[in-house]
């Protein structure tokens, strides 16, 4: 908004209204104190995480996710009420806390509350409430543009307080997960919440699993060192891969750029943030795609479709601006017909993204590893996250300074690159119980090796 701008990024402001159409659009809004305000979130996320991991398995998943919501909401009373650019960069830094601790604990919760065979619709429930928060984020932007005053920026951040509280407070009718009530040898609590969970009081089999999961786990002392020796090697692999090739994928940087990308195109300040709200609800809508179809048809098949779905939608972005804003920068008037072709292109890359590597790149590394360093892996898949979002967001309007339309070559290189080692390298791990996921490592063939010691060392035992 102009009037945000204005009062803390003045010369970004002074910037953008002096830049004329026929002037430079790709590097209007280079700076990297407005970067820094959208990433630095991402970088206190990154540093929580690493702390939400002890949390998690000392205190529960509960409590790590009722922290979360507690930074979220004082971080976004500080934003709403800053009067300068250190507020809102505290403010900033409260609210990737909370993600931080949400990212960190919520999809292990689901994962292990879920039934085996809904586990990756459950899961992707995660991913759909993301997508909820940034459409109606984006529908408060439009309508608090319109305030006269200039004001509506506050309501924007400050609004942020209500989702923050509502997940705080919600925790409170959320009982821990089995898994971890076991890990705190709470044995008798862990078989009753497993009954309420799954509705039946023959929980005999799974229950007994679970334990006997929880007593290997406790064996691991250090699972920081333990998540680095040779047999939880392939597993280690996804968790940093796959949040990295996430981030490669140059989704959020349409997200959080839609505004500023649409308008270096000559949308206009209102038309930006309208394509920004269309975009958002094509995500809402593809997740939906996704938890219909990721039990059924599995992750592999979904991430390679996505990745094909992405890459077309990048040619075709890269053509369209090349044709138009050329090296310089100057489209001159842009057509009608242009400017819906960049929004479709944009919004089939979107739904691409949203029911494949937007929700499997939080399920796959949440579901891959045994208990006893289930909550070290994810603040590695968090923290390997947050390090690239961090990265991307912040060189972002650099990048389109300087690469231009070349900006979506590079992330559609990413893309063909990232779909191969899919194909090649991941195993399928849907219906099978996360208790037994080691079993689909050990009959790949390009991971079982891994575990031939491992199997030779039990046999010679038993001997």
């Amino acid at each position: 908004m102009d009037s945000f701008l204005e009062k803390f990024f003045p010369k970004v402001y002074r910037k953008e209204i002096s830049v004329k159409p026929s002037d430079d659009q790709y590097c209007k809004f280079d700076s990297q104190t407005l970067t820094l305000f959208t990433s630095s979130l991402y970088l206190a996320a990154l540093l929580s995480s690493m702390t939400a991991s002890r949390i998690t398995r000392g205190l529960g998943r509960r409590m790590t996710m009722m922290l979360g919501g507690l930074f979220f909401a004082i971080g976004a009373v500080i934003n709403g009420f800053a009067e300068n650019v250190l507020m809102l960069i505290i403010g900033r830094v409260l609210l990737g806390f909370g993600i931080g601790f949400a990212n960190q604990s919520v999809p292990i919760y689901l994962s292990e509350i879920a039934p085996f065979k809904y586990r990756g619709a459950m899961n992707i429930m995660f991913q759909f409430s993301i997508t909820i928060g940034i459409l109606i984020a984006n529908l408060l932007n439009y309508f608090t543009a319109k305030i006269e005053g200039g004001w509506g920026w506050r309501l924007s951040l400050g609004g942020a307080v209500v989702p923050g509280l509502v997940f705080f407070f919600g925790c409170f009718f959320l009982t821990d997960s089995p898994n971890s009530l076991l890990e705190r040898n709470k044995f008798e609590e862990a078989k009753v919440q497993l009954q309420k969970i799954r509705g039946i009081d023959n929980v005999e089999e799974e229950f007994n699993d679970l334990a006997k999961a929880s007593e290997a786990a406790k064996l691991v002392q250090n699972p920081w060192r333990e998540i680095l020796t040779r047999k939880y090697r392939p597993q280690l692999i996804f968790a940093v891969l796959i949040p990295l090739f996430q981030q490669l994928t140059g989704m959020n940087v349409f997200v959080f750029y839609a505004p500023v990308l649409f308008k270096s195109m000559g949308f206009g300040n209102n038309a930006s943030l309208m394509s920004a709200l269309i975009t958002s609800v094509v995500n809402f809508f593809a997740t939906l795609v996704s938890i219909a179809t990721v039990d059924k048809y599995g992750r592999r098949t979904l991430f390679l479709e996505g990745g094909l779905q992405m890459l077309l939608c990048q040619f075709v972005m890269t053509v369209s601006i090349a044709s138009k804003f050329g090296t310089s920068g100057n489209p001159g008037e842009l057509p009608l017909w242009f400017s819906m072709l960049v929004v479709i292109a944009m919004c089939v890359y979107i739904a691409g993204f949203a029911w494949s590597w937007g929700p499997l790149g939080w399920l796959v590394p949440s579901e891959i590893f045994p208990l006893e360093i289930r909550s070290a892996a994810q603040s590695i898949t968090v923290a390997v996250n947050m390090i690239f979002t961090f990265c991307i967001a912040q060189v972002f309007t650099t990048m389109l300074c300087n690469l231009k339309f070349g900006l979506f070559i590079f992330f559609a290189v990413c893309v063909v690159g990232m779909s191969i080692f899919i194909y090649k390298f991941l195993p399928e791990t849907k219906g099978v119980p996360i208790e037994e996921m080691t079993t689909v490592w050990k009959n790949h063939p390009r991971w079982s090796k891994y575990f031939v010691q491992k199997d030779l060392s039990c046999e010679m035992g038993k001997l």
